[in-house]
């Protein structure tokens, strides 16, 4: 995608040809900054921060943190290590534990002389394929708009989602926005809700901020104005990210996704998720049950940050002092709600025999 004209992706090698540069999304919207990552520490603390964040990119950026710590130790000791304090970054989103157990897998099987090299090849791999993944699903769900907007006549397509899943969560194109944006891009009129996504504000910040810079309209709302719009019939469709869905279809995505799925049953509003196969877990059947949902610190719920008029961003209280807060990251929205997967292989129905249609060779290990 493009910054000001620039082209750019979320991860990239640095010019030394070893080290890492991201861009430090805590730092948005209101500053463009270039991070970079030099060693497995400093990648392992862009995750838990969320300096990098959204399931695809995570999982990249574990990969090639797995390279830094090679390039320091490469023994089976280090390997396994590395491996374990990656994975334990953050513990809701299945693309981390992909990425690492690929790397493992390809790694484990090469002498320490051979795996630094290998572990670059791998990484790239990883990042490449998440952006061709992310162009398929665009691909796909850009036909869902279409038949949106062939039923509803005239006027724009009004599609809500809640926190941030484009380009910005991904390597490039996204996935829930990557449909959004071809259908921009193909001329068909898109209007985006944006949910602002308490308590971090993704959408606020990164998806407004994503949609602005590729000209894409779009309105903030206040995360409990969704319902009000899908009941006044201004919401043609619900379209959102995934950061773990089960083999049944069960989604965990950021809290409050459920309620937006509740919502959208109630006023007859198709409710799609978007996710790349890498996001499966194959291991689970049900989501409430056996995912396990990240607890983050109770300071991003009591306070907030902003920039104040002088320009200056700063962190405020919106609570009063020793207020008890509890923050869960994802909720899980049942099968049952979601009216389609949209995957890179195309879009099925929220089920096992859905996704096992799309990939056999998955449901079947």
């Amino acid at each position: 995608m493009r910054v000001d004209g620039v082209p750019y992706r979320t991860i990239w090698l640095a010019e030394d040809g070893w080290s890492v540069d991201i861009i430090d999304q805590t730092r948005l919207p209101w500053e463009w900054r270039v991070a970079r990552l030099a060693s497995m520490e400093a990648a392992a603390e862009a995750i838990r921060s969320m300096r990098v964040r959204g399931a695809p990119l995570i999982g990249a950026t574990a990969a090639y943190g797995l390279c830094l710590a090679l390039r320091a130790d490469a023994s089976d000791a280090a390997l396994e290590r590395a491996h374990d304090q990656l994975l334990a970054t953050r513990p809701t989103a299945v693309n981390l534990r992909w990425a690492l157990e690929a790397m493992r897998e390809r790694l484990g099987r090469l002498p320490p002389a051979e795996r630094v090299e290998a572990a670059y090849a791998q990484a790239s791999e990883i990042a490449e394929g998440e952006v061709e993944t992310c162009r398929w699903i665009g691909d796909h769900g850009l036909a869902l708009i279409e038949a949106a907007h062939r039923a509803k006549g005239e006027g724009p397509v009004n599609v809500l989602t809640h926190c941030n899943a484009g380009w910005l969560a991904c390597v490039d194109w996204g996935t829930a926005l990557a449909p959004i944006y071809r259908a921009h891009d193909a001329g068909i009129p898109v209007h985006v809700w944006v949910d602002e996504t308490r308590p971090r504000n993704q959408g606020a910040a990164l998806t407004a901020w994503e949609l602005g810079r590729h000209g894409v309209p779009h309105t903030l709302v206040a995360d409990n104005a969704g319902g009000h719009l899908m009941q006044h019939g201004r919401v043609d469709l619900c379209l959102v990210g995934t950061d773990r869905t089960t083999r049944s279809g069960d989604v965990a995505n950021k809290i409050g996704t459920y309620l937006k799925a509740l919502a959208a049953r109630e006023a007859q509003v198709p409710f799609y998720v978007a996710l790349p196969g890498s996001t499966i877990d194959w291991t689970v059947a049900d989501g409430l049950a056996e995912v396990p949902i990240e607890e983050r610190s109770q300071v991003e719920v009591t306070h907030i940050s902003g920039r104040a008029r002088d320009g200056l961003v700063s962190s405020v209280a919106i609570a009063p002092e020793g207020t008890p807060a509890v923050n869960p990251a994802f909720d899980i929205t049942p099968a049952s709600l979601v009216t389609a997967l949209v995957t890179e292989r195309g879009v099925c129905a929220a089920s096992e025999a859905g996704l096992a249609g799309l990939y056999p060779e998955r449901s079947a290990s």
